[in-house]
Formats: structure tokens, sequence, C-alpha cells
């Protein structure tokens, strides 16, 4: 029997505003689509916060035994500088500043978040499709809901008619927003003059000469709006309805609003039986901010090369700090959370090494089964996995309390908390063993942070003109198959196979 059988799971459904029993549209499958990155930069740590709650949920899902078909996709077009479709393509800018082609952007900060989540240990999704590569299909949408007298076309760009749709349908259904407040705080913004009304949004955009990323339309050369993409590969993968949609909170208004409208103009369906928003994190107690230096970078928290950071620690062990919180929860990361963190992982570890030393025993002196029932409990209440770990520090105390023989188990019993501490521990909360972890490519994280401390140090002795430390340095690191390259956005190492 499928563990799905003998688990309910209940998850907090931001549409309903409460928990509601998990029930797949096709009973033994699950459908999930999670907003990737839009990739211009660097990935934060926020968002790397969210794509963890998901990859926790993805875990979990598989556990039961469903088979999850889990999209996350890359946005590489279409998402301009802020929500009132103003400004200038995200990538496109970032090219143009960089002197790059815009997929010369896409691919490194595509390769960037890769790397980054791999090192947070986490499982990449069953499809990750891209905005460019999906563009006939955002195409076929937009026909769709322009025949249906939802959407029209005004001087090359194509707009969704807010006000049309919801004379049948409720546009405010997800974040709670009354259409008339949304009228009474709408501002005059450029080339709303083109909109029906201000609170329309994009569909289609037409191209100006100066933008680089366009393509050919029935309403002219141009761009798809931002919000399209997912329906096009929510829709494409997943059906016209699916289970599961998550993403940050951040995006519940407008984005994942729009999303709602769109699918329902399309198909008359609605598309999504669950909504999950993951929450923010914060960075000693206040928001994260590039501008106002208030901003770590994953990277950073490897190396430790951090003004907010004492020291460096591990991916798992940042991993198992953001999971110590519920999803929907603010968190907030300081030096002090992570040095706790790490203490609680390294204790959690320690016995996770105890467990095939334990003596047994005839009898038990202690209730695995319900501790076991109890992991399950915290899981099914919504992924609540902070309670989840607070029963795995149970087993901690009795792995440490059978150690001593304070109390006894039996051959039986330990074999089923040695099996469930694996589950949780490794393949649902997806943390690492520190010596696990290290391994990179290859090469460890140890590694890692030497030659970016080396690195650091070359390039104070380039700043201080102290030339011969500086090539001292690169020559060393190069006879043992450390090569640095120099260019505009600092020095960069590969190592030799």
């Amino acid at each position: 029997m499928a563990l799905y059988n003998q688990q309910e799971l209940y998850i907090y459904n931001s549409q309903a505003t409460k928990k509601e029993k998990f029930l797949p549209v096709n009973e033994g499958l699950v459908g999930m689509y999670v907003c990737g990155p839009t990739v211009y930069n660097k990935v934060h740590l926020g968002n790397c916060r969210t794509f963890i709650s998901f990859d926790l949920v993805f875990r979990y899902l598989k556990h039961l035994d469903y088979k999850v078909r889990y999209v996350r996709n890359i946005t590489d077009a279409g998402h301009l500088e802020n929500d009132a479709e103003e400004g200038e393509d995200r990538i496109a800018k970032k090219a143009r500043l960089e002197e790059l082609e815009p997929m010369e952007v896409v691919q490194k900060y595509t390769v960037d978040f890769h790397d980054i989540l791999r090192e947070f240990n986490n499982i990449p999704p069953s499809i990750e499709p891209t905005a460019t590569g999906h563009i006939v299909e955002q195409i076929e949408i937009i026909k769709t809901i322009v025949d249906k007298g939802l959407a029209y076309e005004a001087n090359g760009s194509v707009y969704f008619d807010v006000m049309e749709y919801h004379k049948n349908n409720h546009y405010g259904i997800l974040s709670g927003r009354k259409i008339e407040d949304l009228i009474a705080n709408t501002r005059e913004l450029a080339g709303q003059s083109e909109k029906k009304n201000p609170q329309d949004f994009a569909l289609w955009k037409k191209a100006e000469p100066q933008h680089i990323m366009r393509w050919p339309s029935p309403w002219g050369v141009g761009f798809p709006g931002w919000h399209l993409e997912c329906t096009a590969m929510s829709t494409k993968y997943l059906g016209e309805e699916f289970d599961i949609h998550g993403g940050g909170m951040d995006l519940k208004f407008p984005h994942h609003e729009c999303e709602i409208a769109q699918g329902k103009a399309a198909t008359g369906k609605d598309p999504v039986h669950y909504w999950m928003h993951a929450n923010m994190l914060t960075l000693n107690g206040k928001k994260m901010a590039k501008s106002t230096g208030n901003n770590i970078l994953p990277e950073e928290i490897f190396t430790g090369n951090s003004k907010h950071l004492s020291k460096a620690y591990a991916p798992t062990v940042a991993r198992f700090f953001m999971l110590q919180a519920h999803y929907r929860s603010i968190l907030d990361f300081s030096d002090e959370a992570l040095q706790a963190a790490e203490k609680g992982f390294d204790r959690l570890m320690e016995a996770m090494q105890q467990i095939d030393k334990l003596p047994t025993s005839n009898t038990s002196s202690l209730d695995v089964s319900n501790w076991k029932q109890k992991c399950y409990d915290a899981m099914n209440d919504d992924f609540n996995s902070p309670i989840l770990i607070a029963h795995l520090f149970d087993a901690v105390k009795m792995i440490n309390a059978i150690k001593v023989e304070k109390e006894y188990i039996s051959k039986e019993d330990l074999q089923i908390l040695k099996e469930s501490m694996h589950s949780f521990v490794f393949d649902v909360l997806g943390l690492k063993s520190k010596e696990a972890a290290v391994q990179k490519d290859g090469n460890s994280t140890q590694v890692d942070s030497l030659v970016k401390m080396l690195i650091n140090l070359r390039a104070e002795a380039r700043a201080n003109k102290d030339f011969a430390t500086s090539d001292k340095i690169r020559d060393q690191l190069f006879e043992m198959g450390v090569e640095l390259k120099d260019n505009k956005d600092g020095t960069v190492f590969t190592v030799k196979a």
C-alpha cells in the first residue's frame, strides 16, 4: 500500500486562507508548479529559502510514494523593471550594462542559480522550461483570450481586460483585494493611455526600436507579458487544472492573481487547487536590501566572506537553519542564529553516527512507533519542518539515553528508529553530514574557501602594489592545479582535472 494512503496530508491553501486536506487531481499523481528566478543577477538568499521550502514539499510528496511532476520555470524574457509594466527588460538591461548578449546573461546566471541550489542539496525539478522556449504557446493563449472578448489589442500591444473578466469572475480571489480599491488606488503611468482601465495588464507588449528581445506575433513584433509565461508552461506540462502552485509571498499580487485570471479566461477552469506561498527572509531584523548593504549572497555564507558573518558555514547547516522555521513564517537570518543552528546540526549528525553502535535488548522502554507517527503528523500538518526537527531531537535524546543504558530498545524498534531517522533527516529534510557535504564536483567546499581566501589576499596585495606577492600567490596556486582568471567582476578560479 502506498504511504500516502496511510497518512493524511493537510496543506494551507492561500486562496482559501485555511488548511485543507490534500486530494490530488489524479490519485497517486501530483502536479506542482513553482515560479522560478528571473536570471539577470546572482540568486539571492530569500529566493533560496523559497526554493528550499518547495524542495521540502517535493521531497515529502515523493516520500509518501506520490509520483510528482515538479515544474519550475526560468524567466529569461519579458520581466520588466517593475510590476507597472514600465521600464526596461531586466535581462536586456543587464546585457547592456555588462556588454553581453541577453542569452549570455541568461546562461551566466542560470548556471549560478543551479550551482547554488546544488550546494543546498535541492533536487532538480522534473521540468525546467524557459519563457523564450514557449513563445508560440503564449501567443496561442493570447489569441484564445482575445477571441473570448477578455483581451484587446492597442497599438501593437495586447492587454487583459480586467473589468470585463470581473463581470463573471472574481479578480482578487487570491490576494483578497477588491476591484474598487484597486481602481481608487491607481496612479497614472506612462503607456496606460493605451489601456481601457489602469488595472489591465499586458499579455503582449509592442517592442520599441531599442528593445532587443523581440518576436513576431499577429499583433506585430513584441514580447510576452511577464505573467503569461507561467500560465503557458503550467498548462502545457501539468494540464488545465493541477494540484499545487508555489512561490514567494511577494508574487501573490499581481503575478499569481493574473495567472488565475489568464488561466480561467483561457480554459474556463480554475487552474490551481492549492496555492502555497513561502514567507520572506530578513537579515539582522531588517529587510534585505542591496542598496543599504543589509544583504548577503549564498556564496558568502559558504566562504564566510561577509561583514555579517564571523565564519563560514556549510550549505547544509544553512539549509538546516532555514528549515527550523515554518515556510509561511518570516525568518531572521543572523550570525548568532547560524551558530546556534550549527551546534544543533552537529548534535543531530553525531546522534546519526551513534545509531549503528547502540546495544539492543529483548524489549523496548521507548515507544518508537508513536515517535515515528509524530514525525509524520508534523509533516502532514502543512509541512511543519520545525516540529519535525523538534521530534528528531527527541530521538537524539533517546539515542543518547540508550547509549548510556538509561533506556533500552529492541532490535526491531532500533531498525524502525534507524530507518525513520535516515528518511526524515536525509531524504525529507535533505540534509547531509558535513563529510558528505564537502564533496563538490570532486573538490571540497573547504578547498573553495581556502582558494577564495588566497584570492582576497592577492587582491589586497595588488591594491597595495605588492605585485611580487600577488604573482607568487597566482603562480603557486597554478602549480597546485588552480588557475586564476581576472575579469571586470573580480577573480574566478578553475581546478584542473
